[in-house]
Order: structure tokens, then C-alpha cells, then sequence
């Protein structure tokens, strides 16, 4: 018969201790979960939003019923562009009349008309003195000629917007040896005056001013 092989303790021992040496290496040593990438912000994020564009003012324009219209009339400088807007002049309470030259025969004559006694409409327009009587527009304001032709009206003689002449109460037919005057070829706010008298120009409502010339 054959003897069975004895193992001796001590080997078994070094065999069972190098199985649960490689057993736990086994589990120790499992695959590590890999690790997800750190993501990197969007390029476009790191652009600072553009503001959002503001929408643009618009002016509000004037409503047709607060228009004057300026109607033309016939004769050499009687047409009239555009309108007379807000704010609405008042009526004409003056016309200031100055003398505007002196040529070889005759003296220039010029009238302006003024309205008021209005401190806030003056101011309104852009006189910012404290004046209580003004134009009824700024010199060089677009609407001056149609805000003055609206309120001034038309000669009696010419036809034409602006002031009726006389010289010591007579029309303005020329010259006559006395006080007489004539009326601007192009202008119905001039006119020509002649000798020594008292000149007169008069808005179509009876509203006048003077001047007198030695």
C-alpha cells in the first residue's frame, strides 16, 4: 500500500496564509470608477451680454386743427409757405413801425407786428427776457411768415399779406409833394415814405401803428 503524503503544519499554514493574501489582493485592487472630465464654461458664456438697444424718442407731431394754414394770395411777394403751428399766436396788439433807411429821396419804412400782453407765450416761443409784447415768432423761425400772415391778414390795396400803408391818412399811391408813401415791391411789411407826416401801417383787424417823420 501506498503511504498518503503528509503536509507538514507549517507549510499548510504558509499556503492558506498566500491564498487570503492573494484573495484580498483581489478585492483591493478592484478597477477605480473613472473620473468624469471637468467641464470648461462655453466660450460664448464669458462674453458679456450687449445692453438691450432703448427705443428711439419720436417727436410728436402738431395735430392738423392747431395748424393756421397760410393761404396765398395774388401779387409779387404775396405767397406764403407752411403753416403757423403750436403754440397758436394771440391776436396783434400792436405793430411797432421804425424807420429801417434813409436813400437820396424817401425814407424805409418797417412794421412789426407784436402780440401780448403775454409773458408765458413770449417765453414760450423763445423770448427769455421777461418781454410781455413780442413777434409772434423768433427772427429766422421758420413759421414766422405764416404765423404773421394768419394774424396780420392782408393790405387793403396790394392784396398782399402784411400791414396797410397811409401817410397823413392818404393810401400809398407814390410820391405827391406832400406826406405820402409806397408800398414795397416785395415786402408789404416796408414800404416807402416820403416828406415829413405821420405814416401808419394796419393790420387787417384796425390794429396800428405810427411813425412820425419831420
Amino acid at each position: 500500500m501506498c503511504e498518503r503524503a503528509r503536509v507538514r503544519p507549517d507549510r499548510m499554514m504558509r499556503i492558506l496564509v498566500a491564498a487570503l493574501a492573494a484573495a484580498g489582493g483581489a478585492c483591493g485592487d478592484g478597477a477605480k470608477a473613472p473620473t468624469e472630465p471637468q467641464r470648461l464654461p462655453d466660450a460664448a458664456a464669458l462674453i458679456p451680454a450687449a445692453p438691450a438697444p432703448q427705443p428711439t424718442a419720436t417727436p410728436t407731431p402738431v395735430p392738423e386743427d392747431e395748424l393756421i394754414p397760410a393761404t396765398p394770395g395774388g401779387g409779387s411777394g404775396s405767397e406764403v409757405s407752411g403753416a403757423c403751428g403750436a403754440p397758436e399766436p394771440p391776436a396783434v396788439s400792436r405793430i411797432n413801425v421804425k424807420l429801417h433807411a434813409r436813400q437820396a429821396d424817401r425814407a424805409v419804412l418797417n412794421a412789426t407786428p407784436l402780440v401780448g400782453p403775454d409773458i408765458a407765450y413770449c417765453r414760450q416761443i423763445g423770448f427769455t427776457d421777461g418781454r410781455s409784447f413780442c413777434p409772434v415768432r423768433t427772427e429766422g423761425d421758420p413759421e414766422r411768415q405764416a404765423c404773421e400772415a394768419a394774424r396780420v391778414g392782408r393790405a387793403d390795396d396790394t392784396g398782399r399779406y402784411g400791414p396797410t400803408w397811409s401817410a397823413d391818412g392818404k393810401r400809398c399811391n407814390g410820391p405827391d409833394g406832400g406826406a405820402s408813401c409806397a408800398n414795397h415791391p416785395d415786402n408789404q411789411y416796408l414800404a416807402f415814405a416820403y416828406g415829413a407826416g405821420a405814416f401808419r401801417a394796419c393790420a387787417a383787424s384796425g390794429v396800428c401803428g405810427e411813425i412820425q417823420l419831420p
